[in-house]
């Protein structure tokens, strides 16, 4: 018997919608209590097809639950403030009393407090937040009531470090809550069976996979060289390019031109600014390394139709809905037909819109690479995800974590962590060597104080130093990356972060370019 959402019904009705099958089955598998994992194509609605089965349940109560009703984790910032737009915009649809936060790198200390001494009902957080959750002192009281965690693209985070802390993190919130369901949203990828085992774990409850059958449209035009012969063989700019894509920008609402690497995107959002002055104040840049207030204005100024073009690196890739973009542009290799069928997915996102994509080759060699994505985007052709095993670097952070909160127990923290796919091979020997790395720092490190962080109580590991728990509060996380300066403006004002290695060849009165400026260096201070 299929379990009603009337809630879905009701809004999908005052907006003349119709739900999709997959959304119907979603609501339904949360309403008899399944786990599992939603595949479906990017524009569809994958977000309300859990979302309103999460509501549903929190409804139905006759008592509601106060706190954290709901976890949902996603991988980016920019998508966590799209999550938290469209849950928000149901709430306030619908007058419902179901309160929904945001917590990542960007949240406030003013909010953060706030969220410390009331949760929200829903809260949508990145993976290294949910660790910094579980490293304040009473957490397991914060996660009593959860009853769902959402991991949005799943098949993102599985190939790298950041899903193993999404693993660690389920088998402490599942020792909390032994009838929480977990559900995780991911993209077409060439192992969705063996990703969703590994989301789940060896949870014993009843599990699904739902499978969207609709075939999103794309289309995938490539630009090429006037002479193929005189292309280079290596090279990852692809800026002689550049004038073929300005007709491309102009008869486009709104486009999204794709770049490896920050270095890449400021380089061509300055070229595009040299081929056609007209673009500016009409084209702005998008990525990690700026400044809070510049990311969000680009994306505001995104969701408004403002901006004829952004130039991005993966800070825009995943999930994010910006209705006016109609074009996509990839410079140089995407680096897999998952990632290219993600970034094409940024335009016409929305149900029946065909995402067109543009691929500039940015040497010859790319131009085959062009020729494959095509054919296997058309015969679904798409590799897996090879998720991480016997990360003992991620662990050892995980149990300071522990330390750091309520401290531990070791036996009933290593059947826990057994039960994931990353660990379950871990034995018990391997387990007391991690335990006796962080209390005495090794074989190799016992005779360094800082590497003695962890202390035993009674059985108990805890950290007791104030310095040690702050430090490595400040440090939690998976995401490997240089050394950071702040870059100011003499008057005060920030544009955003950039690598202590450039920094260092500087001289004062040196000339570069950031977050689409021309900037001379002063002083470091």
């Amino acid at each position: 018997m299929k379990q009603d959402n009337h809630i879905a019904d009701e809004w999908f009705s005052r907006k003349g919608w119709q739900p999709h099958e997959f959304q119907r089955k979603s609501w339904d598998a949360l309403g008899k209590g399944y786990s599992g994992l939603l595949n479906a194509p990017t524009g569809y609605g994958k977000t309300y097809a859990l979302w309103f089965g999460i509501l549903q349940n929190f409804i139905s109560k006759k008592k509601k639950p106060s706190g954290l009703h709901a976890l949902w984790i996603t991988p980016l910032r920019a998508l966590s403030k799209e999550i938290l737009m469209a849950t928000e915009r149901v709430s306030d649809d619908l007058q419902l009393d179901y309160k929904v936060g945001m917590r990542t790198g960007d949240t406030s200390t003013k909010e953060r407090t706030a969220q410390k001494k009331s949760m929200p009902n829903g809260l949508i957080t990145t993976p290294e937040s949910v660790h910094l959750l579980m490293a304040q002192k009473g957490y397991e009281q914060t996660f009593k009531n959860l009853e769902f965690v959402v991991v949005d693209e799943w098949h993102e985070l599985l190939g790298n470090k950041r899903g193993v802390l999404i693993e660690l993190a389920l088998s402490r919130l599942k020792a909390i809550n032994p009838k929480l369901k977990i559900w995780g949203i991911s993209a077409t990828i060439g192992n969705l069976e063996e990703a969703k085992d590994i989301l789940l774990g060896t949870y014993t409850g009843k599990q699904t996979l739902i499978r969207s059958k609709i075939e999103k449209k794309i289309e995938i035009k490539t630009f090429l060289p006037d002479e193929i012969e005189r292309y280079p063989w290596a090279g990852h700019l692809g800026v002689r390019l550049g004038e073929k894509i300005l007709p491309v920008i102009h008869n486009s609402n709104s486009t999204l031109i794709f770049t490896n690497t920050r270095s890449q995107c400021e380089i061509w959002y300055q070229r595009l600014l040299d081929l056609d002055a007209s673009l500016a104040g009409q084209i702005a840049l998008h990525h990690g390394s700026l400044s809070e207030e510049i990311r969000q204005w680009v994306e505001s100024a995104l969701h408004s139709g403002s901006l004829k073009a952004v130039v991005c690196t993966s800070s825009l890739d995943l999930g994010v809905d910006f209705r006016p973009v109609d074009t996509v542009i990839q410079v140089g290799s995407a680096k897999g037909v998952a990632r290219f069928m993600q970034r094409a997915g940024r335009s016409g996102h929305q149900p029946g819109a065909t995402s067109v994509v543009h691929f500039l080759p940015t040497h010859s060699l790319e131009i085959i690479e062009g020729s494959a994505l095509r054919h296997a985007i058309k015969h679904n052709e798409i590799e897996q995800r090879i998720p991480y095993v016997r990360s003992f670097d991620v662990l050892v952070q995980y149990l300071v974590t522990l330390a750091i909160s309520e401290g531990f127990y070791p036996e009933k923290v290593y059947n826990e962590i057994i039960q994931t796919h990353c660990y379950a091979s871990v034995s018990w020997e391997e387990f007391e060597w991690c335990l006796h790395f962080i209390v005495q720092g090794g074989k190799m490190l016992d005779s360094y104080d800082e590497f003695h962080k962890v202390v035993i109580e009674n059985g108990l590991y805890k950290v007791t130093s104030r310095r040690i728990a702050m430090r490595h509060r400040l440090s939690i996380g998976v995401i490997v990356s240089d050394s950071m300066l702040m870059v100011k403006f003499l008057g005060g004002g920030r544009l955003g972060l950039i690598e202590e290695g450039f920094v260092s060849r500087l001289r004062p009165g040196d000339v570069f370019s950031f977050a689409g400026r021309n900037v001379e260096f002063i002083r470091i201070k």
